[in-house]
């Protein structure tokens, strides 16, 4: 029996936060939930990155579903690393990722992060998603009781995310065989945080609309405090019907296509192209997504994703150019055949010095500015400033240490620990002591100790801390509606 869904969605900036770094996008056959996180900026962004590449898999007709979904969340990383790569103020930024892709009647589900999944069926109320924390790691080896989670220091210390930490980051797949009738919620820590299993279970199970239900979680975190974004989905399967939509309008996304494919690496990527491919069909999308797309603010890094819908749309135009240009490139050559060898010679060594000038140029350029530049990084298992850039050319060494510090390695939290050792940048020598700071007062002691009967000691885990500073870089704001059939 094939399945689809019917969804609500809503978002919320919460009573503390100045803005949402929480993304969320669901349709009738994909659900997914981001909750971003990377200081003063990138937590949108990366939110909004991943959830904006994934929302073309909202479709029913994919070849191989049961591993296509892990397979974007992993393209979708190696994207957050290109932009990181291109603009190193985004540095340390991440995103969790929790999505439910539908086959039919098999619902996959790809996570990572301490984002979560819950589902009733069968009149059974239950968590599907594992929480990938410090404190989730000791609850699963015995070594603290799960009632002393909420109150342990570091519960909300990531050990995976997606970002610019790892390029490969491991993602829990599972999959699972459904029904019509089953009602799941898809939501940020944002509420689990601050409202008990119990009552989730409650006002999940509530026999009300579920664009109600949204409001009514949502309500309940504010009520609580909601220091924290939060971000729900809601949706139950059910039968899907065969229903004749309305085709997108050929005009409108091959003129946003053309738009999209004449813009430079340089230039920002409209938000046009995604609004028409998003508009072709039932879904709802909110958060630091929603924002980017209504606004324009569309992030770099969605740039990928619209030129991979700019070619599908325009390829056919490309391939009839070609016999054109071909034709072109041929008299060219024929031109430049007609011209007396002597003649040509002396224009080829002039561009030929012209370029040894401008190669030393750039090359002395290219020194100064490395000598500007700065990071923190490693040096004798502590913490160091260096100058110039984490790179080399074959045995040379593009940096040198600038200033030592006294401060561990071993004792960052695991996140702040891979930044540190790929190289944090810094914009000067009084940021990158700045920096120091932070890292500083981010010092985390050792883990619990153990008893000779417990497990080893396992302190020394790649972390990531989802408790950070942001900025109002984008501004949040509540959104949902109603969506799907009902």
């Amino acid at each position: 029996m094939a399945l689809q869904l019917n969804f609500a969605a809503r978002s919320d900036v919460g009573r503390v936060r100045s803005k949402n770094d929480d993304s969320a996008y669901v349709g009738r056959y994909l659900a997914v939930v981001a909750d971003g996180m990377g200081g003063h900026v990138g937590g949108d962004v990366a939110s909004a990155s991943v959830v904006l590449d994934l929302a073309p898999l909202d479709r029913n007709d994919h070849a191989d579903p049961a591993t296509l979904l892990a397979d974007e969340i992993q393209s979708a990383n190696l994207i957050l690393n290109d932009l990181v790569h291109d603009n190193p103020k985004l540095a340390g930024m991440g995103t969790t990722c929790t999505a439910v892709l539908v086959d039919n009647n098999m619902l996959h589900m790809a996570h990572i992060g301490d984002s979560r999944a819950y589902r009733i069926k069968n009149g059974v109320f239950e968590q599907l998603s594992s929480d990938h924390t410090f404190v989730q790691r000791l609850i699963d080896e015995g070594r603290i009781k799960p009632e002393d989670a909420e109150s342990h220091p570091h519960k909300n210390v990531l050990m995976r995310v997606l970002g610019d930490v790892d390029a490969s980051p491991e993602l829990d797949v599972t999959s699972f065989e459904s029904e019509p009738g089953e009602r799941w919620l898809l939501c940020s820590d944002g509420l689990n945080a601050v409202v008990d299993d119990a009552t989730i279970e409650s006002l999940l199970r509530a026999d009300k609309p579920l664009d109600d239900i949204c409001r009514d979680l949502v309500e309940e975190t504010l009520n609580r405090g909601a220091p924290d974004n939060v971000t729900i989905v809601v949706f139950e399967t059910a039968e899907a019907r065969v229903t004749v939509e309305e085709p997108p309008r050929d005009d409108e996304l091959t003129e946003s296509a053309l738009e999209v494919s004449k813009a430079g690496d340089g230039e920002p990527v409209s938000a046009a192209l995604l609004r028409a491919d998003l508009g072709s069909r039932p879904h709802l999308l909110v958060g630091a997504a929603e924002l980017a797309t209504d606004t324009d603010q569309i992030p770099i890094v969605t740039r990928s994703s619209s030129q991979k819908r700019a070619a599908a749309l325009l390829h056919g135009a490309s391939d009839a150019a070609e016999p054109a240009t071909a034709q072109s490139s041929s008299q060219t050559e024929l031109d430049e055949d007609a011209v007396p060898t002597g003649r040509r010679s002396w224009p080829l060594l002039t561009m030929v010095g012209v370029f040894l000038i401008l190669f030393a140029t750039s090359l002395a350029v290219g020194f100064l500015w490395i000598r500007g530049q700065y990071f923190v990084g490693t040096t004798d298992d502590r913490v160091a400033i260096y100058q110039g850039v984490p790179q080399s050319l074959g045995p040379l060494e593009l940096s040198s240490v600038e200033e030592t510090t006294e401060i561990p390695l071993s004792r960052l939290p695991g996140y702040s620990r891979q930044r540190v050792e790929a190289g944090l940048p810094a914009q000067d020598l009084n940021h990158a002591r700045e920096i120091l700071m932070d890292l500083e007062a981010a010092l985390i002691p050792e883990a619990p100790p153990v008893s000779p009967t417990d497990q080893p000691d396992d302190t020394n885990i790649p972390l990531a801390s989802n408790g950070v500073t942001v900025s109002a870089s984008i501004a949040g704001a509540t959104a949902g509606a109603t969506g799907g059939n009902p």
